[in-house]
């Protein structure tokens, strides 16, 4: 069970003296609007156990700041520069960030600058000459429609202290950083340099995977839009396997390190037979091992559905010297293709005939628009991160939490991750919609 200790107070810049225009131009007799005051607070743990036992300790409940508009603002929007940047994979969902960002700032607070840098942090770093795109709305007209990012994404890290130098050769404001948890961890280090320098540059994290596992973010953008076309995948798969004697259909979705998309597209689609996740060891042989559940699954039903996310079954590669790519992920091994050499190999050496699909659809996924959920998210999330960064708030991510729209310090997010509990009711479900062993050491 998942613990809390971190602090969650939200660093800003200054006092807020500027009216906030969503105040100002509110009409006569028109409804006011719902501003946030900076002590609307949610509790970071909902569970009545825990919120009894730190109360009878008489200590104060952990809570986030409440997104939200501010009745006033720290910036003059008439002189406010802001920058938007997208970091790391592509995701379903960015389009839709950039698009609600540069409207929000442009048609409620009237910001007339808005800067979109070109190819993640290397559109920082003079060496690279990329361009930077003056962001407008007819620049972002449609462009939910469209997967991607209009201002492309690179992986790697560049230079901090030439990432916060163009910061002030622009005369940037606010900056917003649209990205996963490398980004995070880009941007925590933005925020300090700045914080070093004594510069007064908002820097606002909008956190993006498909894994859904940066940790204090119950729902990230791209998720759900990930499950409808995983379910595509899965249906296919289905189907594929019951059209042949000992059909085998075998899906490899995302989930590095935790096995969110791969659990809940099982729970969505309910077609699949195995689900193998990087929270579960499983063993491959022996009579409790993967390969005889399998064997045992077509004598009963000729057919089986595997998915299996990229990260689990990692403990059956013996390489000794990890290597990783450019943003400092690990590389993974490939588990997909290792396990489809693995039943093909089973089944043979018991002359048994199976036939055997394999289906990756993870990069149809992440350059895909994002479905209509995901969009009304996006919107939410880039609305809020404009308030957020127009109130002088900064070194934090937007994030929903226990069904609120809250502001988490970078610094209790960045480097964790969220994993999934194998006691809780997710993998629980899944155990129980599939049936499957959970293949333990013999």
């Amino acid at each position: 069970m998942t613990t809390y200790n971190f602090k969650t107070d939200i660093p800003t810049l200054g006092k807020a003296n500027v009216v906030s225009p969503l105040k100002t131009r509110i009409a006569s007799g028109e409804t006011p609007r719902r501003f946030i005051s900076d002590n609307a607070r949610v509790v970071v743990d909902v569970r009545l156990d825990r919120i009894e036992a730190i109360l009878k300790k008489k200590k104060k409940l952990p809570s986030f700041d409440q997104a939200g508009p501010r009745e006033n603002i720290y910036f003059d929007p008439s002189k406010l520069k802001c920058a938007i940047v997208t970091c790391g994979g592509l995701c379903p969902g960015l389009n839709d960030i950039i698009r609600s960002v540069v409207l929000e700032l442009i048609h409620i607070y009237k910001v007339h600058t808005i800067y979109g840098i070109k190819h993640g942090l290397q559109g920082f770093i003079p060496e690279y000459e990329h361009d930077v795109l003056d962001l407008k709305p007819d620049s972002v007209a449609g462009i939910q429609n469209t997967g991607g990012s209009i201002l492309a994404s690179s992986r790697g890290t560049q230079d901090i202290s030439m990432v916060v130098d163009c910061l002030e050769r622009m005369n940037i404001g606010i900056l917003f950083m649209v990205g996963g948890d490398g980004t995070l961890m880009a941007s925590k280090k933005i925020a300090e340099e700045i914080e070093k320098r004594k510069l007064k540059i908002s820097v606002i994290g909008i956190p993006k995977t498909i894994d859904n596992d940066i940790f204090l973010v119950s729902r990230s953008f791209g998720f759900d839009t990930a499950v409808d076309v995983a379910t595509l995948a899965i249906k296919g798969a289905h189907n594929e396997a019951k059209a042949y004697p000992n059909g085998i259909g075998l899906i490899k979705l995302m989930g590095r390190h935790s096995g969110f998309l791969a659990a809940t597209a099982a729970l969505a689609q309910q077609d699949a037979n195995f689900v193998l996740v990087p929270e579960i060891d499983i063993n491959l042989d022996g009579k409790n091992g993967f390969l005889q559940c399998i064997e045992k699954r077509l004598e009963e039903r000729q057919h089986a559905v595997i998915i299996v996310a990229e990260g689990a079954g990692q403990n059956f590669f013996t390489t000794k010297d990890n290597k990783y790519d450019p943003s400092g992920n690990i590389m993974l091994e490939d588990i997909g293709l290792f396990l489809k050499e693995k039943i093909k190999a089973w089944f043979k050496k018991k002359e048994i005939p199976i036939s055997l699909k394999y289906i990756d659809p993870s990069y149809i996924i992440r350059s895909l628009p994002a479905n209509a959920n995901d969009s009304v998210f996006c919107g939410i999330l880039g609305r809020h991160a404009v308030h957020a960064g127009m109130a002088g708030k900064t070194k934090l991510l937007i994030s929903f939490w226990n069904n609120h729209y809250v502001h988490v310090p970078m610094d209790a997010s960045a480097g964790k991750r969220k994993f999934m509990d194998s006691k809780e009711s997710l993998w629980q479900s899944v155990l129980e919609a599939t049936g499957q062993d959970i293949f333990p050491n013999d």
